[in-house]
């Protein structure tokens, strides 16, 4: 704390016009205006500091009873002072998709709580624990020490790819993997660290801190030349590429969002090269899409046609309130008997890792992402696979089948038949008898 702003406000006020960081005196004017209107700060009384006791307590308190007035500040709380920054946030809220691809203000930070605590599958798991790391991401709507973390809250800090790598890794969340594996992360890499000044303004980035290269922050803060903390007025695909999407990309809604980021990226690079390149991502998150959608007929054609191995003897309902569902979300959480199945698992891993890293690897121009390493390569070795279940699959219900059908049983004597040969018989023998007479009595 002591390093933060909030510990020395007199020394912002003091900043000369020359220091990067002087145009946090027009904020901290910002600030006491807002105080002064909420009656949180005398007219005559400038803010000098901003205390523990203000944040855990009450903005201007003296004392506090630990047991019963100790509060853990939310975000709200950062709203009081921090009042456009909070509104701007909260906005994420009212995005709608034209479609309704995603509920209302889904996906973003300023629903993420929501998002998870009513998942059907986290609310399920008996294992409390291992679930807490699914809250230990999306808590960004409550809080915003996730970016900029507690207590020195550095703006600085915040504008660093760094702040968004522990949420944004791994197999379904890999931008922060993207984003440096790609041109853009490896000009942070090589001079960002040591000469890109990062208390510099994003708008300013370029021109006044040094940047070669954009930043997480730069691209997704950015709407129309301004800069905000609703990170979704430009998004498109959305967490995970569907169908509900792709088909309807002509859409105005979808095609101004477009739009929008051929301005972001023209902040670097000709207008030809952006458009370029988002159609060449848009067509190459299609084409993974398609992959993914013919396996998704085969799972579920074979859930509904009952031959998922177990499906009919081992194979126990997920813990309500799940839904059971062949290669549902759940089942990379959640396992029992033969639910799921392995070919179902495959296809889980399909949609819900590989496609996404195909798409995000895309969009992020990481080529080892979506080409060889993760994406492309991994969703054509998940599709072998599923093809190959299929396959077994089906031949061993057939053959199954088969051996079911009941066999003739050849060694019982058919007594009908036997008697009426032996009176065809009788009757040859009696008409032959009868010719022999005939002609001895002609002799």
């Amino acid at each position: 704390w002591k390093k933060s702003v909030h510990s020395d406000l007199v020394a912002i006020r003091n900043l000369p016009d020359s220091d990067v960081r002087a145009y946090k005196k027009a904020k901290l004017v910002e600030v006491e205006k807002n105080l002064h209107e909420l009656g949180l700060l005398d007219k005559d009384q400038p803010l000098t500091q901003v205390g523990c006791i203000d944040c855990h307590g009450g903005l201007g308190k003296k004392t506090i009873d630990h047991a019963k007035d100790l509060i853990m500040p939310d975000r709200a709380a950062c709203g009081t002072c921090h009042q456009n920054e909070f509104i701007e946030a909260e906005s994420e809220k009212n995005q709608e998709w034209p479609q309704k691809q995603w509920e209302k203000g889904h996906p973003s930070h300023a629903v993420d709580w929501a998002a998870n605590v009513e998942n059907a599958v986290w609310a399920a798991m008996p294992e409390r624990e291992v679930a807490q790391g699914c809250d230990s991401c999306h808590y960004q709507q409550n809080k915003c020490d996730g970016c900029h973390t507690r207590h020195t809250f550095s703006v600085a800090e915040a504008r660093q790819p760094e702040a968004c790598s522990t949420c944004h890794n791994g197999a379904d969340h890999n931008e922060f993997e993207n984003f440096m594996l790609s041109k853009h992360g490896t000009q942070f890499l090589t001079m960002g660290k040591s000469q890109w000044n990062f208390e510099v303004p994003l708008k300013d980035a370029i021109t006044k801190g040094g940047y070669t290269a954009p930043t997480c922050q730069m691209c997704h803060f950015e709407f129309h030349g301004e800069y905000s903390h609703n990170l979704v007025r430009k998004v498109r695909w959305g967490f995970n590429p569907t169908p509900a999407i792709a088909d309807n990309l002509s859409h105005p809604w979808f095609e101004d969002r477009k739009k929008a980021w051929v301005q972001t990226c023209t902040l670097c690079h000709s207008e030809s090269f952006a458009i370029a390149y988002l159609d060449t991502a848009d067509k190459g998150t299609i084409q993974g899409l398609k992959v993914e959608q013919d396996a998704k007929s085969i799972i579920k054609a074979l859930y509904k046609d009952g031959l998922l191995t177990g499906q009919n003897t081992n194979r126990p309902s997920p813990p309500a309130p799940e839904k059971d569902d062949a290669g549902g979300f759940f089942q990379l959480f959640w396992a029992k008997g033969n639910n799921p199945s392995h070919v179902e698992r495959v296809y889980a891993d399909m949609w819900e890792h590989d496609l996404i890293k195909h798409y995000k690897g895309i969009f992020h121009s990481n080529p080892g992402g979506y080409t060889y390493t993760e994406g492309w390569s991994a969703l054509m070795r998940d599709y072998a696979e599923i093809m190959d279940e299929d396959t077994r699959l089906r031949e061993s219900a057939r053959t199954a089948k088969k051996a079911s059908v009941p066999v003739k049983d050849n060694s019982k004597v058919d007594y009908g038949l036997l008697l009426a040969s032996l009176v065809f018989i009788v009757l040859g023998l009696f008409i032959g008898y009868l010719i022999f007479k005939s002609k001895q009595e002609d002799q």
